[in-house]
This record gives C-alpha cells, structure tokens and sequence, in this order.
C-alpha cells in the first residue's frame, strides 16, 4: 500500500468517491457534489494546513483517502476514509501506520497524532488499537448526527513521536489520582474473535444484509415444520421485516449481545440454515446455542455438525464456561441433536414456557456442556 498526494487535477475523481460511498460515522453520511466542490474551493482539501492523499493498494486500486490538517500546528489532526467495497478488509490499520510515519517524517518533528471517532464505530476503534494508537478520551454526547438530530458519545485516539518511533502503545493511566490500582473492566465490545469458521461441509459465519433473501425463502418453504418451535415463523414471513431483522442482528453481533450465524454448504454455497450463541452471559462465559433449519435440507446431519462446530468455537474462541441447549420436549429432532453431541440432560423445567400450538404450558428440557 502507499500515499499518493491528490492534486487539485483531480477533482472530478475526489468528487466521485465522497458523493458515491457513504458515511455513517461522519458528520453527513451522503454529501453533494455542491458541497464537496466547495470545500475544494476554499482550500479543504489542499492548503498550507491541509494535504490529502489517496490510499491505494498493491492492485493500485484507490481504497481510500485521507486528509491531514492543521499542518502548521505541532499536532496534526486527519480525517480517514476507506470506500464502501473495500471496508472490513484491514486496509484501516495499515492507512493509519502509513499516515504516522508520514506526519513524524515530516521536518517540522511533528510531537503527536491525534484522531477521534463516535464510540459506536467499532471497526475504526479496532483499526486505531491496531495501528498502535492509544485511547485518550472518551468525550460525553460529543458528537452531533444531523440526520438522527442527536448527540454520540465521542473518542479521541493518540499517538506520540516517542511511542511511534520506539514501535509501542503507552497507555493513559485514566486513575492516575487513586493509589490503588484497578482490575480492568472487561467490555465484550473489544473482543476480536473469527466471525466466520468452517466445518467439514459447512461455512458459518456471522449474518449480511443480504442474506435476508436466502433465509426469508428457507422460512417460508419451512413454515409448517418451524412453526410447532419458532417464534418467528407463526406468520408468513415479510421479507423487508426479515431484512429488518438481519440489520439488528448484524448490530448485535458486533455489539457482542448475540452471536447469530448462518451456515452455508462449502460445496454448492446454498443457505441450509440458522444458529447462534444467544443469551450470552459474559460474565459467567455462558452461551445457549439455538438452531433452525431450511426442511429442503433435513436428515443430512448438517444441524448436527453446525451446532457440533459452534459448540467447539463458543468453547475454543469465547472461552466459554458453559454452552446449554434448551427445547421443548415435544420437539424430537432438538432433542436428538443435543444427545448426538454428548450435552447432558441437566433437568427439565416444568411449565417453564407457553407451546406455539394450542397455547398451552409446557416444560422445557435444558441440555449442557461445561468447559472441558
């Protein structure tokens, strides 16, 4: 990857790549053209405070830009932005050691690097921690969004010339008034575990956008067999409620507050059906593993070997102290999956839940599996 200085030759191309990708972390996520040209104008994007420049990868592809202002100060500030194609493929954390090493070889001996971000962008966080920079604050409704008419928390994220040149991370001793020392809180949020994983058939991962087509058309085409079980399938599914769904479901995942996943054959790439670790107990390291699947596919062990392979990922990635299967006793196959898997039948609760059919109460078996 390498910096390539913009020039205002290029304004038509800059112009492009804000109006056409969007920007959900900024302060517009979909800016004009008017807008942009503007800002060129009077000097935004080059000037003696400001220099922008292209990020491009190994291909020459042009992956993003960044602009570093405030230049003729000793600490410099930057604006990052990768295009929508090429997010979530580790181009963030190489851009922002490339823009270090740029702001502290300038001659000026620039002292520090200084970036900020809304708290709930996790994936610049994550890109800011990679690239060796140091969380400095955390700054309380912060940060405007015009569309939602609402304040973010913000964060500011820092890097010093010492730190940079010596290749490490100091961080802020945010107690440094307390004498005693703290145990750090553990926040789920920063977890960095694989959101995909296979298994000998199967690719599992965690749910897109745009599987809300594939997993709409499995539920419809398995309505009658999910709807004795599954909340969700009482009705016929609307696929833009669907999509809906997936949204929050994506969220979630990042969030940490639910593990959905999908799982896929690694032969032809078709949807087979849907699992997850959910009920999450940090605290305790204590997941629920629950599973539907597409009927087309049924009598193929494919539930068997998912929830087996995300029983193992819940146990070897998440450090999980418990993983519990919990179902009607009713539903034969949910039962049969779990003793298949060796989880011990711990109890069965009694008149624990209502039955999707009849509307009756009925028990509820709990199967589990404790850390090895």
């Amino acid at each position: 990857m390498k910096l390539t200085e913009w020039t205002m030759e290029e304004q038509e191309q800059l112009i492009r790549f804000m109006t056409t990708n969007s920007w959900p972390f900024h302060g517009i996520e979909h800016p004009v053209r008017a807008l942009i040209q503007k800002t060129i104008e009077e000097g935004g994007y080059q000037s003696d405070q400001v220099t922008t420049f292209w990020i491009e990868n190994e291909q020459g592809e042009q992956v993003g830009l960044v602009k570093i202002f405030d230049l003729q100060d000793d600490i410099p500030l930057f604006d990052l932005r990768i295009a929508d194609p090429y997010r979530g493929k580790g181009y963030g954390p190489k851009a922002l050691k490339m823009i270090a090493d740029h702001v502290f070889s300038l001659p000026e001996k620039k002292i520090r690097l200084e970036g900020n971000t809304r708290h709930d962008n996790f994936a610049m966080r994550k890109a800011f921690e990679r690239a060796g920079f140091a969380k400095e604050a955390h700054l309380r409704q912060a940060w405007f969004s015009p569309i939602e008419n609402r304040y973010y928390d913000a964060v500011t994220y820092g890097l010093t010339r010492e730190d940079w040149q010596a290749g490490v991370t100091t961080p802020v001793h945010w107690d440094d008034a307390i004498d005693t020392p703290k145990e750090p809180t553990f926040n789920p949020v920063l977890l960095d575990f694989p959101d995909e994983f296979e298994s000998e058939r199967l690719l599992i991962r965690a749910p897109k956008r745009e599987d809300a087509k594939l997993s709409y058309q499995a539920v419809l085409h398995s309505l009658d067999a999910l709807r004795p079980w599954m909340p969700f399938a009482q009705n016929k599914p609307d696929l833009e409620e669907m999509e809906a769904n997936l949204i929050e479901a994506i969220a979630d995942f990042q969030l940490r507050k639910d593990l959905r996943l999908h799982f896929f054959s690694k032969e032809t790439g078709e949807f087979i059906g849907s699992s997850g670790l959910h009920r999450i107990d940090w605290a305790v390291r204590k997941f629920e593993i629950g599973y539907w699947v597409d009927n087309r596919f049924e009598g193929k062990g494919y539930v068997t070997e998912a929830v087996d392979r995300i029983a193992r990922f819940a146990f070897e990635e998440l450090e999980a102290n418990r993983v519990e299967i919990r179902c009607d006793p009713d539903n034969v196959r949910s039962r049969a999956v779990a003793e298949r898997l060796n989880f011990e039948l711990e109890g069965i609760l009694r008149n624990d839940a209502i039955s999707k059919v009849g509307r009756k109460l009925r028990d509820t078996c709990v199967y589990a599996k404790i850390k090895p």
